[in-house]
């Protein structure tokens, strides 16, 4: 690029002036490449005036060189027409037989024997002189002084030549003309402005309309956009948003509140990732605590319990939390304090933990969606209704129900929703009706009954995201780029 500047230059000094496009014909390179030297030497101030030119150029299209080069497609009709003639289905096998029969017919040279069975195509002057060849190769050469209007027009109709516009510079020397150009500083620094330096120096102007490099800003996981979406449908329904900033838990609220035995598989160290430091808790609601102790050992409003000896020492081992039923057990207990009961709908999202085996739809720590209604005499049909209506809401319909068994609802209900992706029925969630033997010792009311479920939050978001492994959604394997990508969630509701 340097070389091609000073080549501008020096023919400028010595000729006062020029066309780019003479120039790139004199230097034999593209006029681009002159127009981007150009730039560059007036991006060093007023070494060039540079004057616009744009002039209408004629041009061959791809199909007009290829009569340059080969002829009209009459002419090559002509030329394969014996002298006894040829059947006009066999001469429509050469390409563009069509357009080369109508123009040969049109111009006299050829005509078309009925008299003969089948008619034939023969010659109707002896030679052909092949204008539009002529004309094409003239084109070519510049010279078009020639050609009329009438077969210009006629070229255009059959897309043979096409106008151009060519923009190009005229170029005369500028005030500061040179043979040799500046360097021009880019920046202004500390030793110029001391050393007074700046003064005698250049500086390429700023651009100030040119675009700034796009700023790397945060983006929303997936998660988190569904987890938006969750919590807007539960306040659209009615539901307060319980507390859930404590990932760590006790085994009391986290297990024992819940009616579940301190013998359950889920107190296992497979199942439960329990807490080394601080190992145990020690503040409890006693009066609760015994009442909860009695149910379990010996039973009570109108249960006969599990008839062991309950332990404070299991109790109080504290764990992450293995679902936020904790957190609603709690909100219960609180609710069963106030001295007039009233119905309330409550929900959350957050964190769990489990110790889980990691496969395609299991992670030691995801999120759990939990939603409770207390209120007299709910029945499992309400559970169902609300069901309906969440997930309506969610755009998922293909929803099957199946008995389950929990320690601390009666009757229980999983949740499974049909995954298009992996092609199988998948469980999203738990519920049911709480037990008395989990209600009354907070003290509730008899005649209440809460209603609850644990939905996940990851399995919902692989569905409406597409994802068929839970891993490339959350955890230490997906992909950045994936979180840039996805588009903002959007549920039917």
């Amino acid at each position: 690029m340097s070389q091609l500047i000073e080549g501008i230059l020096r023919y400028l000094s010595e000729n006062g002036n020029a066309n780019t496009l003479s120039l790139s014909q004199y230097f034999n390179e593209e006029h681009q490449k002159i127009v981007g030297a150009l730039k560059s030497i007036q991006a060093h101030g007023d070494f060039v005036i540079a004057d616009p030119i744009a002039n209408k150029k004629i041009e061959l299209t791809d199909e007009g060189k290829l009569i340059a080069e080969k002829g009209s497609h009459e002419a090559n009709v002509f030329a394969e027409i014996p002298d006894d003639g040829i059947e006009q289905s066999k001469l429509m096998k050469l390409p563009n037989a069509k357009i080369g029969f109508s123009k040969a017919m049109s111009a006299g040279w050829i005509q078309v024997d009925k008299s003969c069975v089948p008619p034939l195509v023969k010659k109707k002057v002896p030679e052909i002189v092949d204008t539009v060849q002529e004309h094409m190769n003239q084109i070519i050469k510049g010279d078009i002084l020639n050609i009329s209007d009438k077969d210009k027009q006629e070229y255009k109709k059959r897309k043979l030549i096409q106008e151009v516009v060519v923009k190009s510079f005229n170029l005369t020397k500028g005030p500061d003309f040179s043979l040799t150009l500046t360097k021009l500083e880019t920046d202004l620094t500390s030793d110029m402005l001391l050393a007074g330096s700046w003064k005698k120096l250049k500086f390429k102007d700023y651009n100030f309309e040119a675009l700034g490099a796009p700023l790397e800003s945060g983006y929303l996981h997936p998660l988190v956009k569904v987890r938006s979406e969750f919590r807007q449908i539960f306040l659209e329904m009615g539901f307060s948003e319980m507390p859930t900033n404590n990932y760590v838990e006790n085994s009391f609220w986290n297990f024992d509140a819940l009616f579940q035995p301190q013998q359950h598989p889920a107190r296992d160290a497979h199942d439960t990732f329990f807490i080394s430091d601080p190992k145990v808790s020690n503040k409890f609601p006693m009066d609760y605590l015994e009442r909860v102790k009695k149910v379990h050992s010996k039973g009570g409003y109108g249960s006969q319990g599990y008839g062991y000896d309950w332990k404070i020492e299991e109790a109080q081992k504290n764990l992450l939390r293995t679902h936020t039923t904790a957190v609603s057990a709690r909100m219960l207990f609180k609710l069963a304090q106030q001295k007039e009961f009233k119905p309330i709908k409550l929900f959350s999202i957050d964190k769990v933990f489990r110790n889980e085996t990691l496969d395609a739809t299991h992670l030691a720590e995801f999120h759990q969606v939990e939603g409770l209604i207390a209120d007299y005499n709910l029945t499992l049909g309400d559970l169902i209704g609300v069901f309906a209506e969440f997930f309506k809401k969610l755009g998922i319909t293909q929803l099957e129900f199946k008995p389950a068994y929990n320690p601390y609802t009666e009757p229980s209900m999983e949740i499974f929703c049909f995954h298009p992706g992996l092609g199988k029925w998948i469980e999203i969630g738990n519920s049911g009706v709480f037990r008395p033997e989990m209600l009354l010792p907070m003290g509730l009311p008899e005649d209440v009954c809460v209603i609850a479920w644990g939905l996940s939050l990851e399995r919902p978001t692989m569905i409406k995201y597409g994802f068929n492994n839970i891993r490339d959604l959350i955890g230490p394997k997906v992909d950045l780029a994936m979180i840039q990508r996805s588009p903002i969630c959007r549920l039917n509701k």
